[in-house]
């Protein structure tokens, strides 16, 4: 996990590490994985907007989604989400192009 410019919370990298940490229910075979938290300053310098980018590596492929939020955490559970339509989707795709396919006439 990377905080750029600025010093990300312990509690705030911990919370992270373990949402991402539950993706391995969905695909166990997650090899690694990478985070960006930014703040993006708007023109109301009081006004930051988290921006999270997460980068998943598996055999075969990459995912990657980019979220942002009023917060690290809201950012971090949209992401989740998303990512968890990802996994779902390659892991499907995987195990369709590895099932048997039926010979003609034959189930």
């Amino acid at each position: 996990m990377q905080a750029i410019h600025f010093d990300a919370d312990p509690k705030l990298l911990t919370f992270i590490q373990q949402k991402m940490d539950k993706l391995d229910t969905f695909y166990d075979k997650i090899t690694s994985g990478e985070v960006f938290l930014r703040l993006d300053k708007s023109d109301n310098a009081k006004l930051h907007t988290k921006l999270l980018e997460v980068k998943i590596y598996v055999p075969g492929g990459t995912m990657f989604v980019r979220e942002q939020g009023t917060t690290f955490e809201e950012a971090t559970d949209l992401a989740i989400d998303t990512l968890k339509m990802q996994v779902k989707k390659f892991k499907d795709k995987r195990n369709k192009a590895r099932a048997p396919k039926p010979v003609d006439g034959v189930l």
